[in-house]
């Protein structure tokens, strides 16, 4: 993939090596771009981008792989609790925007800067106006506390990056998402490579065999383009009202 590769529209396709030729690292590519049609091709192959700045990209496929199953969601009783004290509202698309700039401006222990570049902001912004890319945003007395972003074809999410200014704002609203993805259909959640925040919410590492396997069967259910603020509106209202968030709050 060298320095002049083209730009892939939404519709157009690059097929990546084996994904048993990655190293034992994960790598299976470098350079290429990060146009749509070439993001939908890696997370359509098991394959996301992960570089750091002044670096090529890199794109990866790791075994094992770290996923969450929705319907293995663990829910503590610390957390239900906050749930139910109604302090947060959670919104879906609502700001796209400010949610992957402040996941890239997001402290990370070990990390000196972010791998959430200017050019895979600018790449993830086209990607969600196309409807591919979507946001949380979860809200406190009116600011935006935390949330998270990521990629859904099929029946499969994949999570790019999550922060929080206040705490469990991340937590709150990731168990929202899932819990509305679980409604909708959604078999798996990509996690990538495992963190002991998602660990604590029942995420797990599967084979990277099983998870292409899993990933296959989720690919040949329809997209869910478009905003998901609009199309998981109902859900979204139903559980918020269920754990006893305010209905107000919500839009």
């Amino acid at each position: 993939m060298g320095r002049e590769f083209p730009y892939l529209g939404e519709h157009e396709r690059f097929q990546f090596p084996p994904p048993d030729q990655a190293t034992s690292e994960g790598i299976l590519g470098v350079g290429g771009n990060l146009s749509p049609g070439m993001l939908i091709s890696a997370y359509s192959q098991g394959v996301f981008p992960w570089f750091s700045p002044g670096d090529p990209i890199l794109w990866w496929c790791p075994d094992p792989r770290f996923v969450l199953f929705p319907d293995r969601l663990h829910v503590s009783h610390s957390m239900r609790r906050a749930l139910r004290r109604g302090e947060f509202s959670v919104t879906f698309d609502g700001d796209f925007e400010s949610v992957i700039e402040l996941c890239s401006a997001a402290p990370r222990r070990g990390q000196n800067g972010t791998w959430i570049t200017p050019e895979m902001i600018k790449s993830y912004k086209e990607l969600h106006l196309l409807g591919y890319a979507h946001s949380v945003e979860v809200w406190k007395e009116g600011r935006i506390a935390g949330g998270l972003y990521g990629v859904s074809l099929g029946s499969v999410f994949f999570g790019e990056s999550m922060f929080a200014h206040v705490s469990n704002a991340s937590k709150v609203g990731f168990i929202r998402f899932v819990e509305v993805l679980k409604r909708e259909g959604f078999q798996l959640v990509d996690s990538q490579v495992h963190t002991q925040h998602l660990e604590s919410l029942g995420a797990e590492n599967i084979p990277r065999r099983r998870y292409l396997e899993l990933l296959h069967a989720g690919l040949a259910q329809p997209n869910r383009k478009g905003n998901w603020g609009k199309l998981f509106a109902r859900e979204l209202k139903e559980l918020s009202v269920l754990e006893g968030a305010s209905a107000d709050e919500l839009p």
